[in-house]
């Protein structure tokens, strides 16, 4: 019996998605879970697996077509069934032979017709397709092939038998886009070489140096919330210095020992996180959303903390960690750097970048001094930490006088929603941070 293959739920928020590749033809056999389409979300890219065993049998809907949850995708026959997959070309592409003459026309036509014209000269031999002995090109390839003016059989097949996948297309068509453009076409080489005030080396440098490259979903997914976050939210940014005395002794002192145990080194970002953790119960404001045409603002209980993270240059991620109010200093360090190691490496799921309720930024490994994010939303606050680097500071000596020295100081900035609350607040929360990392006793929250 065959089985469809509908657009799955993709996590709580998910209501659409975007058929990126199918990663299965009609005719490929597919085994229980293997993935056989990828599917982009608003948040992340998905692989959906199988939901049983058996043969391609149809493929309903076309890449890059968007589609919303519980749309009908494929079709897989159960082993043993038949397949309607083509053979050939679609019958529209193949050549029309006439049929024979009856005898009695044919034989008009000898006496009626002038005597026929010189055979033409044999056509020139073609070449096989560059996907070898595959002369058959999918729907899909030949589609993508259209689209970008390039024919199929110049692409160099590395499937089945030489055949030429949709990923060959794509590897041809980012081959050519790597290639400089220039605005105008070439110009026939002149009669005689100019002279030499003639050439504008400037022009010809820029022509050279210029490079068009197409965007990567990414990027376009990056570009579009932060567009829509400035557009909904009222930014407003604050910012407060930090002495990390107290959280620098801690960390200088159990260094090696935690990185023995957990494999990894401790920063001060699960030191800020946890520090966070408390001011917002203490000003549940800053963990709620706000939705002014609905008048209302939805205040959290549990906080659901948004850790960016940086995709190698290439992007940037918002992982989610659940219950992060809840989780001690060690266990939030350890969830950070899991969701750092997942991001990086493609293993989230549409869950795990979902419903945050605060995020933090962390641009202070890179040499930050002070930085202004652009608010998560459906988040109020975003908060970024930047370096932490050895300043002077003016402090109060024993004896009462003043003193200076020199303290490991950082910077914390909150960008936040004036929608939702004000300055007054927004200081306050800071304030509560900033007493929270200097004064705690950090030695017993790391046990």
């Amino acid at each position: 019996m065959p089985t469809t293959v509908s657009m799955p739920q993709l996590g709580e928020t998910v209501t659409e998605g975007t058929v990126l590749r199918w990663m299965k033809q009609v005719g490929d056999s597919i085994s229980l879970d293997e993935p056989i389409v990828e599917i982009s979300t608003d948040k992340v890219d998905t692989e959906v697996p199988s939901p049983v065993s058996g043969v391609m049998a149809e493929i309903l809907v076309d890449e890059g077509a968007t589609i919303e949850v519980g749309t009908a995708m494929a079709v897989i026959a159960g082993e043993g069934e038949e397949v309607s997959a083509a053979a050939g070309p679609p019958p529209a592409e193949q050549a029309a032979e006439p049929p024979p003459p009856a005898p009695e026309a044919a034989a008009r036509e000898d006496e009626e017709a002038p005597p026929p014209p010189a055979p033409p000269p044999p056509p020139a031999e073609v070449k096989p397709p560059a996907g070898g002995a595959a002369a058959f090109f999918s729907p899909v390839v030949r589609k993508l092939a259209r689209e970008h003016g390039i024919d199929p059989a110049a692409v160099q097949g590395t499937g089945r038998d030489g055949r030429v996948t949709r990923n060959d297309v794509l590897a041809h068509i980012e081959r050519m886009d790597l290639q400089p453009l220039s605005e105008t076409p070439p110009a026939a080489a002149p009669a005689a070489p100019p002279a030499a005030d003639a050439v504008e080396p400037a022009a010809v440098q820029a022509v050279q140096e210029e490079e068009t490259r197409k965007l990567s979903r990414l990027r376009v997914r990056i570009a579009a919330n932060m567009v829509k976050s400035l557009q909904t939210a009222a930014h407003v940014w604050t910012s407060m210095e930090v002495d990390y005395l107290g959280v620098e002794k801690v960390r200088q002192a159990h260094r090696r020992a935690f990185k023995e145990r957990e494999g990894f080194s401790l920063t001060y970002l699960p030191f800020i996180a946890r520090a966070v953790m408390d001011a917002l119960r203490e000003f549940p404001v800053v963990n709620s959303t706000f939705d002014l045409e609905g008048r209302t603002a939805v205040f959290r209980r549990a906080v659901d903390l948004g850790i960016a993270v940086d995709l190698n240059q290439d992007g940037l991620v918002v992982a989610t960690i659940k219950g992060a109010d809840d989780l001690t200093l060690r266990v939030l360090a350890r969830r950070i750097r899991d969701a750092a190691d997942r991001a990086r490496s493609g293993g989230l799921g549409p869950d795990d970048v979902a419903r945050s309720t605060f995020t933090i930024t962390n641009p202070g490994p890179y040499g930050s001094f002070m930085s202004a994010p652009v608010i998560n939303i459906p988040n109020v606050a975003i908060l970024s930490t930047d370096t932490v680097a050895k300043r002077p500071k003016v402090i109060t000596a024993p004896d009462g006088g003043d003193a200076i020295a020199v303290r490991p100081i950082g910077y914390l900035g909150l960008s936040w929603d004036h929608r939702a609350f004000d300055g007054s607040t927004a200081v306050l929360f800071l304030r509560r941070i900033k007493d929270n990392l200097e004064t705690w006793d950090w030695e017993q929250h790391l046990i």
